[in-house]
This record gives structure tokens, C-alpha cells and sequence, in this order.
């Protein structure tokens, strides 16, 4: 990981059932529980579509990334160069606000110890102290949805 990229990650500002910060599954914990939309639910699930056809899912290259028992508390973090990726998470954004659910930008140079890389993101797990999701990274005032 290189001192001058940075990373991006959108999650929930209060911990899961589990002690974590959830990212992307926010949005689907919302179409899951049937309280989107029709148009809502279009625009979720042609987000969702795209997102799985622009970048690799993490787990599908190594089943043991977010594994609690090998990598506990690992969490996937945009690099700051995706901006194609990036450009997409204001419609998330919406509508999760439009649910009233809580999310916060985080960025960080140095969120955790990486234990997946591509050209698009990490997955990380937290340094002690740092807390689920949290790496070293600084609020950046913004809401958002991790993928």
C-alpha cells in the first residue's frame, strides 16, 4: 500500500448487531425488508448490476477475505483512484438518506493491514484500536455506501 494513495469508504455512523460499521449491505437490508420504492428498487438493483459487473467481488477470488475466524473485522475500501466507482455513490447516497439511514465518508492513506488488493480497492483488516471499519481514517463529512 503506497503512502500517497488514499482510500475511500462510505459506511453506517453505528455499529451492526456484530460490532461493525456496515457498508454496502445498508442498501441492501433496505430492498431485503421491502422498503423501496418501485423506482427505488429499479435504481438498487441496476446499481447493484453494475457494480458486480465493474470490479471483482473480493470473496468470489479468495473465500477467506471476510472470514471472522482468518481476517476478523475486514472491510473493503475504494482507492481514491476508482473514480469511476466513486462517481456513482451520490444516488446511493440519496437514497439511503431518503431512509433515513446514517452514513459517513471515511478517507484514509493507511486504513488497515491488507489482505486483498485489485486495481479498484482493499480489504482490510483494522489495526487494534482502530475499531471495525474505522482504519486511520478521518470522517470526511459526507454519507456514503461501501461496495
Amino acid at each position: 500500500m503506497s503512502g500517497t494513495t488514499t482510500y475511500v469508504r462510505f459506511q453506517s455512523t453505528e455499529r451492526d448487531p456484530r460490532g461493525h460499521f456496515a457498508g454496502q449491505p445498508l442498501a441492501n437490508r433496505l430492498a431485503r425488508e421491502g422498503r423501496l420504492s418501485e423506482e427505488q428498487h429499479r435504481f438498487w438493483r441496476s446499481g447493484n448490476d453494475w457494480y458486480d459487473a465493474a470490479y471483482p467481488d473480493p470473496s468470489r477470488v479468495d473465500p477467506t477475505v471476510y472470514d471472522p475466524e482468518v481476517n476478523p473485522g475486514a472491510v473493503a475500501w475504494f482507492k481514491g483512484t476508482a473514480t469511476h466507482l466513486l462517481d456513482r455513490i451520490p444516488g446511493c447516497l440519496a437514497l439511503l438518506a431518503a431512509h433515513g439511514v446514517a452514513c459517513e465518508r471515511l478517507d484514509s492513506v493507511d486504513p488497515g493491514r491488507v489482505v486483498y488488493e485489485d486495481e479498484v480497492q482493499v480489504v482490510v483488516v483494522p489495526r487494534p484500536g482502530d475499531g471495525p471499519g474505522a482504519g486511520a481514517a478521518v470522517p470526511g463529512g459526507e454519507s456514503g455506501r461501501a461496495r
